[in-house]
């Protein structure tokens, strides 16, 4: 019996390091779910011990799997070098998968990626939108975005700049219900924000901590729903400014009494680290936040 690895089973196992689930890397591969239980269970015998064990979100590289997978990303290389022929193939090139908030998916990640496949054409990137802390141990995601500076331990995290959030109002909520001229008068309107009982994020408790008298009106996980519920008056709303200023029918309230600033976070593990395809992500996405920078901290943008 063989006690080389095969490349199949490797490559096999960075798919599944990659997306962190058996049926997402069956189908990426173009084979079925037993096949890849196979080859891993096949690359386990042959180097004698686990390479994935099951997290709480997907499965996860042990030791062993970490050191497999950095074998199977030369072959993957290799691969890509003699598909190239004679050219030199791009190393920007595959697929990144990243999590990140909704309005920086939308306003700072979606331009990034843009410009970055105008150079690189072979780059893919899956963005799944969402507000959480980052994970000590994620498979399948290459990048994680989040808000808060990130208590992790094994993956790097890079500081990517700040946004300022600030109370809203649409013009005609305004209207009918008056101008709050203090934060005593804020706590006679309804809040729009993030259901308080599912916000994972500690540092987006601001509008509660700020105005702790303001019952809530309208709550959602998704901060487009925020901006599209003030706009409909069901309250007033606290929001990201880069998403709020692009409405000429919403007013920011009280700017030098109620604001919060918080920073983005890049949360990179390490086996996605050495790809420069993730690399290069990470650098697009600190060049759009310095780009944006007076418009995330609150400088009125077009509207759209």
């Amino acid at each position: 019996m063989t006690t080389t690895p095969s490349p199949d089973q490797l490559l096999v196992l960075l798919e599944v390091a990659r997306s962190g689930r058996f049926t997402t890397a069956a189908e990426t591969l173009g084979v079925n779910h037993t096949t890849v239980a196979r080859n891993v269970a096949a690359l386990e015998r042959t180097l004698g011990g686990r390479v994935l064990v099951k997290g709480t979100d997907g499965w996860e590289l042990t030791a062993l799997g970490e050191r497999a997978a950095r074998a199977a990303e030369a072959v993957a290389d290799a691969v890509r070098r003699l598909a190239a022929g004679d050219a030199a193939p791009d190393p920007v090139a595959g697929v990144v998968r990243m999590t990140a908030t909704d309005g920086f998916s939308a306003y700072v990640a979606s331009p990034a990626v843009a410009r970055l496949r105008e150079q690189h054409p072979d780059l893919a990137v899956e963005l799944v939108t969402m507000t959480r802390r980052a994970t000590s141990h994620r498979s399948g995601v290459d990048v994680e975005v989040v808000v808060g500076e990130p208590q992790v331990s094994r993956a790097r995290a890079l500081r990517l700049g700040e946004y300022e959030l600030g109370m809203y109002g649409s013009r005609a909520y305004l209207e009918r219900h008056g101008v709050p001229r203090s934060v005593g008068d804020l706590a006679r309107h309804g809040l729009v924000y993030f259901v308080d009982s599912m916000l994972q994020v500690d540092s987006l408790d601001a509008p509660r901590r700020l105005v702790p008298g303001m019952r809530d009106a309208l709550t959602s996980t998704n901060v487009f729903v925020h901006v599209e519920a003030t706009r409909a008056g069901a309250g007033l709303g606290f929001l990201p400014c880069f998403c709020a200023d692009r409405h000429p029918d919403l007013v920011r309230l009280l700017s030098d009494q109620v604001r919060d600033r918080l920073p983005y976070w890049a949360v990179v593990h390490p086996e996605a680290w050495r790809r420069p395809a993730v690399t290069a992500v990470v650098d697009a996405l600190r060049t759009q936040v310095d780009v944006m920078r007076d418009v995330l901290l609150g400088a009125p943008v077009a509207s759209s």
